[in-house]
């Protein structure tokens, strides 16, 4: 019977065919911790009296949050996770010397290939299915589980299918393509489903708008965002060493979605997420006509702060300063997205505006430490979420934006919108 691309992937890791609803336990490819959810899971992995891991080459710990350490308690908390990669010998943990947002960082490294299972601690975990695969957050328990067996429980999820038709116009970026389905389905109109993104549209999509639209693919419920191998992905691939050889799978003609949603993206104005979802989506043309006033502007994270958005920043940047009373950070999503970011000049592109560029670090998306928001301030922001208190204080704000867009805003100091500069 015709099957998802979901559903074959956890056929091949299962040994027989699977549909949508039945509960598995599949072997996991890749397992991804941070420094904030690994403490847990180890001091799991330690109570269950586990000596080893069961697959230290499929086992990955990238401390991204709160690296270099911002007080006394990340430091230590950091500490534990060191001592146990050290203790363990572990293959793969990036820490200050090879630094990076892990759903960047990852398959920047070649660590995850087309038809993995893939899981992590951290929610924005279904970013890696942009490169045809199936990945996922899950808790720092379950990773304990992965840790000591090599394995994960999973429902098989139901699939939406996503049909973006049309060409999209200037400014139009991957990010835009997931905010307009979550404003039309709602953050839990995916719930415990996959999304699979297809259609002509996606021949326009790169890489890096491909990693932003399944990144928020949580943001609408969804158990996972998926887009299946094509060429587009296979050049991505093409100069990294994977670690394991790409196993392609592609959904059948026939096969059982739970929902077919269309949408014409050139039709598609850049989208703002408006506080305080994701949801809330409206056009650029209604955030100008709202005059809504910014003081910081965030270009990074682990949705949008990949090469793609510091060059098209730098496009609108150049020869321009950010507004007098708006900061501007940037943060480069991995040491070597900098380091191509400096030999391309964007980083005195950056200077001569005025800007701020830190270390890779999910620090200021989750209002963590560089770049927080006081009390009443307003942020437009290339990242994943905008609840109450996201960035800062509980009384600021928070707009979600493509790249273009914060770049053109941080100008104008204001929402605005890019294709009219």
């Amino acid at each position: 019977m015709a099957q998802t691309i979901t559903e074959k992937i956890f056929s091949e890791h299962v040994g027989r065919e699977v549909r949508a609803g039945q509960i598995i336990e599949s072997e996991i490819d890749m397992t991804i911790g941070n420094d904030i959810t690994t403490p847990i899971s180890i001091r799991a992995f330690k109570e269950s009296g586990a000596k080893a891991l069961a697959k230290p080459e499929n086992f990955a710990i990238v401390m991204d949050h709160y690296i270099p350490a911002k007080d006394i308690m990340s430091a230590n908390q950091a500490k534990i996770s060191r001592d146990f990669a050290a203790e363990h010998d572990l293959k793969y943990f990036f820490d200050e010397k090879d630094m990076g947002i892990e759903h960047a960082l990852i398959p920047e490294k070649g660590l995850v290939s087309p038809g993995d299972v893939v899981i992590g601690a951290d929610s924005h975990t279904c970013t890696h299915g942009a490169l045809g695969l199936f990945s996922t957050g899950m808790g720092s328990t379950d990773l304990a589980y992965a840790m000591i067996t090599g394995k994960n429980w999973f429902k098989v999820p139901a699939t939406i299918k996503v049909d973006f038709k049309g060409k999209p116009g200037e400014h139009i970026y991957g990010k835009d393509l997931i905010l307009e389905i979550i404003r039309q389905i709602g953050v839990d109109g995916a719930l415990y489903q996959a999304l699979e993104f297809t259609g002509e549209a996606m021949s326009y999509i790169d890489m890096d708008g491909r990693f932003s639209l399944c990144n928020m693919a949580i943001e609408a419920g969804g158990k996972n965002g998926i887009i299946a191998v094509d060429e587009i992905t296979k050049e991505f691939l093409s100069d990294k060493n994977l670690t394991r050889a790409p196993r392609l799978h592609y959904s059948d003609e026939g096969a059982n979605y739970a929902r077919v949603l269309e949408i014409d993206v050139s039709k598609l104005d850049p989208v703002i997420a408006y506080p305080f979802l994701p949801s809330n989506g409206k056009s650029v043309r209604q955030a100008q006509k709202d005059d809504i006033k910014i003081d910081q502007a965030f270009i990074g994270s682990c949705t949008n702060g990949r090469l793609g958005d510091l060059r098209i920043a730098a496009k609108i940047l150049k020869g321009k300063r950010v507004a007098k009373h708006t900061r501007l950070i940037i943060t480069p999503a991995t040491s070597k997205i900098a380091l191509q970011a400096q030999k391309e000049g964007l980083m005195d592109i950056f200077a001569e505006a005025g800007a701020v560029v830190s270390n890779p670090t999910c620090g200021a998306c989750l209002g963590g430490y560089m770049g927080i928001l006081a009390a009443k301030e307003r942020c437009i922001s290339t990242s994943n979420r905008n609840f109450v208190g996201r960035m800062g204080d509980p009384t600021s704000e928070v707009y979600l934006a493509n790249s273009a867009v914060v770049a053109a805003s941080a100008i104008a100091g204001k929402i605005v919108d890019p294709r009219d500069l």
